[in-house]
Parts: structure tokens; sequence; C-alpha cells
């Protein structure tokens, strides 16, 4: 190991956190931090309302109605929700300092309630998909009138809380994911009118637990990707997006480097990836400035936002057991 190296740190703000150190046996260190939009998360938050107050109403109609198709879409409503809530969480969370005892701060709670989230939609879905079967056996009588009714002003309030979301920053990732849930909500909409139009004409019941199986598959869909992608986070995987062999062989080719061993990348949560590794000088070359050489290669070319760097002696990756 090389001896204890100084210490070097740079600047720092509340928006945004970028920093570089040197210490112990080489370590460095970059992290950068989202920035907060007010004007954003007040955009959420109001969806957010109007999404949970409507999908209440949604429930109590379709209940009325017999319909299991608003039950259904009501659900699809409640898992948008609580992804609202999610993204709202986001910038408050964003904006909360880490303490002593949590260094990387509270960003996993995020994740935690999402794998809930995510479990509680799923067990939905099957319940779901149980009383459409039953249904399928012996139809129930929908009132096809209040099922419209309900339906149209689902489709109102998804039209206003996409418009609302569609006039904030673009650039926003957690605004867009929000006003994709959104649109999916009105597109369930469109399809409960379509249905109770269907049985106004018809009379064919049937109609009704057709559309809530396929209100249930646009559920699960985004149920099973939160239970897979929240379980990931939590198991410390490697993000989809980052090869680590590519990602090793750039950190070796950088001057100065002799080798690179012991890598290791995960997600603290959807939006910041952190990742550690050891390398070896070559002669000639400083090791002071291999931290922060291969923390900015990380960050620029690999989009990695925080990076733990350890400079060993030349021959000691080779010999210590990983």
């Amino acid at each position: 190991m090389s001896g204890p190296l100084p210490h070097r740190s740079g600047n720092t703000s509340r928006a945004t956190h970028a920093r570089d150190h040197e210490h112990g046996h080489g370590h460095g260190h970059d992290h950068h931090a989202p920035t907060v939009t007010a004007g954003n998360a007040g955009r959420i938050r109001f969806v957010l309302i109007l999404t949970a107050g409507y999908a209440m109403v949604q429930a109590v109609g379709g209940w009325i109605a017999g319909s299991l198709a608003l039950i259904a879409d009501a659900g699809h409503m409640v898992s948008d929700a609580a992804a609202l809530a999610l993204a709202l969480m986001a910038y408050r969370i964003a904006a909360r300092p880490p303490d002593a005892r949590r260094s990387y701060g509270f960003h996993r709670v995020r994740v935690l309630a999402a794998l809930a989230n995510g479990t509680g939609l799923l067990l939905l879905v099957a319940w779901i998909v149980w009383e459409a079967v039953a249904r399928f056996r012996q139809p129930v009588e929908v009132l096809a009138g209040p099922m419209l009714v309900v339906a149209a002003i689902g489709l109102l309030v998804n039209l206003v809380g996409a418009w609302v979301l569609s006039r904030g920053d673009r650039n926003d990732a957690n605004l867009h994911g929000a006003f994709l849930h959104v649109v999916g909500d009105l597109l369930g909409s469109v399809g409960a009118i379509g249905a109770a139009i269907g049985i106004m004409l018809t009379g064919w019941m049937m109609l009704d637990p057709i559309l809530s199986v396929l209100v249930a598959l646009l559920v699960v869909r985004s149920a099973w990707k939160l239970v897979r992608q929240s379980t990931a986070v939590l198991l410390q995987s490697v993000p989809a997006h980052i090869d680590p062999d590519a990602v090793r062989a750039d950190i070796a080719a950088l001057p100065g480097i002799e080798s690179a061993r012991h890598l290791h990348v995960w997600t603290l949560t959807d939006d910041s990836v952190i990742a550690t590794v050891h390398v070896t000088p070559s002669d000639g070359s400083d090791p002071l400035d291999l931290p922060r050489a291969v923390a900015a290669l990380m960050r620029e070319h690999h989009h990695i936002d925080h990076v733990t760097v350890q400079v060993d002696r030349r021959g000691s990756l080779d010999a210590a057991p990983h």
C-alpha cells in the first residue's frame, strides 16, 4: 500500500455537490447531486392530488356501477399516484443533506417505497384477474351510464394533469416520468369510455371484464418494472447501461496507470451511480494525480457520479486476494 496522501477538497454548493478527495490510500471521490426545481415539484404535487382524489372517486363509482374495469383503472390510477409521490419525494430528498450516520442521505427510502408499491400492485392485479375470470363464467350487469360519467371525468382529470406537466422543464427526467404515467391513465380512461359506450349500444357485459384484464396488464407491466428495478438496486447490481469490462479497460488505458482491478459499480438510487476501484501507478507517474484522473474519466465517459479510487503499490493487486 502507498503511504498517506494529502487531502484536497473542491467546491460545494447547495444545488450541486462536486468533490475530489485524495486521502488514506489514494482515495478519490466525485459526487454530483441532482438539482431541485421548485416549479416542477409544484406541478407534480398538483397532479398527485388530482390523481389520488380521482382514483378514490373512480373506485367508488366502479363499485356503484358494478364495473370491474373502473375498479381496475382506479388501481392503475393508484399506482401512478404512488409513482408521482415517489417523484415528489425525490425533490425533497435531494434538498435534504446527509448526516453523520447516513453519509449517502435518505435516497434508499425511495427504493423501499417503490418495492412496496410494486408488490402491492401485483397483488391487486391478481385479484382483478381472478374477478374477471369469474365474470367471464357468470357475467355481472354493469350500469353503463354511471360508468360512462365516471370515465369521462377521469379523461378530463388526466388531460388537465398532462397539460400541467407538459409545461414544466422538458429536460427534467423526473417530471418526464410523471408525465408518461399520466398519459397511461389517460389511455385507460379512453378505454373505459369505449367499454361504457359499447355496453350501452350492444348490452354485451363481457366488455367490462375484457377491459379490466387489459388495464391489469398495464398495471402489471409497471408494477413488475418497479419490483425488478428496486430489487436490483437493493442487491447493488451493476446498472444495465454500464459495461464493467469497458470501464475497467478505459481506466487501465489512462496515462500513469499500470493496472486497474476490483471494480465495483452499483446504484444508490435510480439516477445516482457509485463506483470503487483499485489502481496501481506506472513507472514515473505521480500517485496523487491518479484519483482525480480516474474520477473525471468515469464521470464524463460513463456518467458515474461518485467514485472512490484506491492507489496501491505496484504488484499488490496481483498478489492480494479479491
